[in-house]
């Protein structure tokens, strides 16, 4: 199968159909052999109903319906368990993503040796002030702390070779950061294209303001599981080592001045207490760092979702 399109939605009854229709023009005129996996999050609208109809219309269409509404990045993960084609294609379903940039985002894969392409949405139509400001800043921080060189980390619509979304997994709001996925994966020619950002047609933004905090916090925490996720003592060893070192430090020139050089009590003196905390601190740091390497095995169940149905998947 040359494609799979991954299209994760919630509530966007209206345009799934005009946006069906748009995909099928593209996949007949290039003479691909395709599917289009509609990942329902949990909707409360008819866009269950409408994928159903749209699938009785073309084999192509598949569907998963959450039995409540996960997140992105949960449909995203299933999308990817699913998906079949050579090149998978993610995009979203509010009419956005412009489905004729499909055949040249595919190109670069198959032809340009990419192993994802992320798109580019140099030109918004959206809030400057509830979305682009905070985009930028996303952008910024995960450029200068994953040194991939993307404009537009969280763009929706990106291409994929298979063995990329297989090896990887996509939960609580790492969809914004799958390149940084891919490249603690072992893949990194990372590309990126200009694509067209289209008007919202249909529905409103499901953007809030807590994505902007989460985003950030799942950065941080991609960052960390990325370089310390296999062996955990590495990094709560050095600082628990810093932390245990300094206070026996300060431990030791407190007991030596009160024999030699001052008559004072320890208990009385406060750096007596700084060197205790720091002692103690040192030592939870590598209590943490054993723990968190008889943890290092991830639960097999940190991505279990409740679906209520599929079609054709």
């Amino acid at each position: 199968m040359d494609l799979s399109i991954l299209i994760p939605l919630y509530n966007e009854d209206e345009s799934l159909p005009e946006l069906a229709a748009w995909i099928e023009r593209v996949m007949t005129a290039n003479n691909y052999s395709y599917e289009v996996i509609m990942i329902d999050d949990g909707s409360t609208d008819n866009s269950w109903q409408v994928i159903e109809q749209l699938r009785l219309k073309n084999g192509a269409v598949k569907g998963i319906k959450f039995q409540r509404n996960y997140g992105k990045s949960a449909a995203l993960n299933e999308g990817f368990k699913a998906a079949q084609g050579d090149v998978i294609i993610t995009m979203d379903a509010d009419m956005q993503d412009s489905p004729d940039e499909i055949p040249e985002l595919r190109n670069m894969i198959l032809n340009e040796g990419f192993d994802m392409v992320s798109g580019w949405k140099k030109k918004r139509f959206d809030n400057a002030l509830t979305k682009n400001i905070p985009s930028k800043l996303f952008n910024a921080a995960a450029r200068k702390s994953s040194g991939i060189k993307l404009n537009d980390f969280n763009c929706g619509l990106k291409s994929y070779k298979k063995k990329v979304i297989k090896s990887i997994e996509v939960y609580g709001e790492m969809h914004r950061y799958i390149p940084i996925l891919a490249k603690w994966a072992g893949f990194r020619k990372i590309g990126e294209k200009v694509v067209e950002h289209r008007p919202r047609k249909y529905g409103v933004t499901k953007f809030g303001w807590e994505r902007f905090v989460n985003g950030f916090l799942d950065l941080f925490s991609i960052m960390f599981v990325g370089k310390f996720g296999k062996r955990p003592m590495h990094f709560f060893g050095l600082w628990g080592t810093i932390a245990f070192l300094s206070g026996f430090t300060i431990f030791l020139y407190l007991t030596i001045s009160k024999f030699f050089l001052d008559a004072t009590g320890l208990t009385q003196r406060p750096l007596f207490f700084f060197a205790i905390m720091m002692m103690i601190i040192g030592s939870q740091f590598f209590l943490a760092g054993f723990i968190g390497e008889l943890m290092a095995r991830n639960s097999p169940y940190k991505n279990s979702y409740l679906i209520e149905e599929k079609l054709g998947v």
